[in-house]
């Protein structure tokens, strides 16, 4: 044991606890991450759209609005962790469409009405009337993120109808199917038929009509619609 002597004081330190000291200062200069790690987001939706042309009034629907933003657990091309998918019993699904469009494009508003989360994966399954072939195939329009909507939140969907000068037919309702997480996932499952709106009534239906991916933003899906050349 030895003596330091300082400022007239005297303090007596134990060579083990001189040890323990010196230990103590070479980890804290180690430096950790403390558990820690670094975070992502996701970029905001496109701006600037058409307005809707109204509210829709089927039975079961909801007003188009603004999409609400991706949840940091949300990745292009990934699901959301524990989060299931949106299935017929999740959602009401809305009708309407755009003033000044010449009745050339729908858009489909689902509305998760539960308590829980539920994600819309990649296109939904449309028909129009009483068509049972294939349903119609998706543009290349893949979202900024997984549309997973929790309680009273939307996402959203657009259908291409027709192109002026095209021969078409007249439909009043559609059929909707959703997917899994795999692409292409439950055509087998039978498909949800759905009244069109009183705001839309009827449809005139192209030889080759597409639709979006859903996304959670609405001005998304009509920047695709409207400002892609592919309608």
């Amino acid at each position: 044991m030895r003596a330091v002597r300082k400022s007239g004081k005297i303090y007596t330190l134990g060579v083990a606890a001189i040890a323990v000291l010196l230990l103590s200062t070479a980890c804290d200069s180690a430096g950790t991450d403390n558990g820690k790690s670094p975070t992502g987001s996701f970029p905001p939706g496109a701006t600037g759209s058409p307005a809707p042309s109204g509210t829709p009034s089927a039975s079961g629907t909801t007003p188009p609005g603004g999409g609400s933003a991706a949840s940091p657990s949300q990745s292009p091309g990934g699901g959301s962790t524990g989060v299931v998918a949106c299935n017929d019993n999740d959602l009401s699904i809305g009708t309407s469409g755009w003033r000044q469009d010449s009745g050339q494009h729908l858009l489909i508003t689902a509305t998760n009405f539960t308590d829980k989360a539920c994600t819309l994966y990649h296109y939904p399954y449309v028909r129009f009337g009483t068509d049972i072939g294939a349903p119609y195939g998706a543009a290349e329009s893949n979202p900024r993120a997984i549309a997973t909507i929790g309680p009273k939140e939307k996402a959203y969907a657009g259908v291409f109808l027709f192109k002026a000068g095209q021969q078409t037919w007249t439909a009043t309702s559609f059929s909707l199917g959703y997917q899994d997480r795999a692409l292409n996932s439950n055509k087998e499952v039978a498909p949800l038929d759905i009244r069109l709106s009183d705001e839309v009534g009827s449809l005139s239906v192209g030889p080759n009509p597409w639709v979006t991916y859903w996304n959670t933003d609405l001005r998304a899906v009509e920047d695709f619609l409207f400002r892609s050349g592919k309608s």
